[in-house]
């Protein structure tokens, strides 16, 4: 029996829509409609640079406690969601009753800079702290980020169990895994780039190393999670490195040729952001929506057919790692704060791009 088959079919038939995704409501561009299932008693806008197929589950369970309510789902790239939502708070209106994004940092700078309301419920004063800034900004995810490897050109020996692991392979078999390299454009994917910033201040010599090695290996970089594991998937690539671990398991749920592996050094976390935005026209129903996302009850649809790792819940079946990735040490959290701000200075982002690109697209 594959590792990663689920004993709930459920969770197998959620993974496979997550990447055949089927429509539902009316589609305009990325917008697509969620008629209420009952008598439409109000409208829920939400834009999100979260993958819809992630969200539909969560999206059907909240219509079900809320027959009334259709949804509007617009589906962005995280910078144009950024672009956007700035735009709108300085003329200071919002197309969007909440915002959705994996770069939280993005989200931060909008908080910071007033485009955001706060919202105090029993269900944000249940979030962790390193995940609630302000009131104004919280996590509603708990992410790690893996390397997925094909066994099919994977031999168990090549495996990078670590981030020096994989520079050591890169570094003894640059030949073989030339071109066979795939990770985000962080110039193109705001979260490619949080996460980029962030592995830079956990080793930063090691990261510089890796970098090289990537360079070296003429890795191929794409702008978002789903089109570096469709590289995987469709045989082009080996190893996908710095993926998003929501999407790994999917991608290995729909493809039992592909392995997840949870770095033994160090995971960074990710908790996907939500945020009201500070002109809301429908306010009440986006604080409505993120306190079913914060609830016991949609942590729970998460975790079985939506994101499928979780802070107080073991690992998903079938992946290895210890009982507790912030218990063991190797999960580090990045904590959704001022912290967060450095990641968007203007001058350092652009130089950190610029020389992220001098490295790791030297050809």
């Amino acid at each position: 029996m594959s590792r990663y088959r689920l004993p709930a079919l459920k969770r197998v038939l959620a993974a496979v829509a997550y990447l055949f995704p089927a429509m539902a409501g009316a589609v305009e561009g990325d917008r697509v409609t969620f008629p209420a299932q009952g008598d439409e008693t109000g409208r829920l806008v939400i834009h999100a640079a979260t993958d819809l197929e992630a969200m539909r589950p969560l999206l059907r369970d909240f219509q079900a406690l809320n027959p009334g309510v259709a949804i509007e789902y617009s589906d962005y790239v995280t910078n144009d969601l950024f672009r956007e939502a700035q735009q709108a708070c300085a003329a200071g209106s919002s197309k969007a009753d909440i915002l959705l994004s994996s770069s939280v940092d993005q989200l931060v700078r909008l908080a910071n800079d007033g485009c955001a309301q706060m919202h105090d419920s029993s269900g944000t004063q249940g979030v962790a702290d390193w995940a609630n800034w302000r009131n104004e900004v919280f996590g509603f995810t708990f992410e790690p980020v893996v390397f997925v490897y094909d066994r099919r050109s994977v031999p168990p020996e090549d495996v990078p169990r670590s981030h020096d692991a994989l520079s050591d392979l890169l570094r003894s078999k640059t030949d073989v895994y030339r071109g066979r390299i795939a990770t985000y454009d962080i110039e193109a994917s705001g979260i490619g780039y949080l996460l980029a910033f962030y592995d830079s201040r956990q080793a930063p010599t090691a990261n510089g190393r890796l970098l090289e090695t990537l360079s070296r290996a003429e890795t191929v970089v794409r702008c978002c999670n789903n089109e570096v594991l469709g590289e995987l998937a469709a045989g082009r690539i080996s190893i996908a490195y710095n993926v998003l671990g929501s999407y790994a398991y999917a991608a290995a749920l729909a493809n039992p040729d592909l392995r997840i592996v949870l770095p033994e050094d160090y995971a960074l976390i990710l908790s996907r952001g939500a945020m009201i935005p500070a002109r809301a026209a429908g306010a009440e129903f986006g604080k409505h929506f993120l306190d079913y996302l914060l609830s016991a009850r949609g942590r729970q649809v998460a975790r079985e057919s939506s994101f499928f790792f979780s802070e107080d819940a073991p690992l998903p079946h079938g992946v290895e790692g210890p009982e507790s990735l912030t218990g063991s040490g190797i999960g580090r959290p990045i904590r959704i704060g001022p912290a967060l701000l450095a990641a968007q200075d203007e001058i350092q982002r652009h130089q950190f791009i610029t020389d992220w690109k001098n490295v790791l697209l030297r050809r």
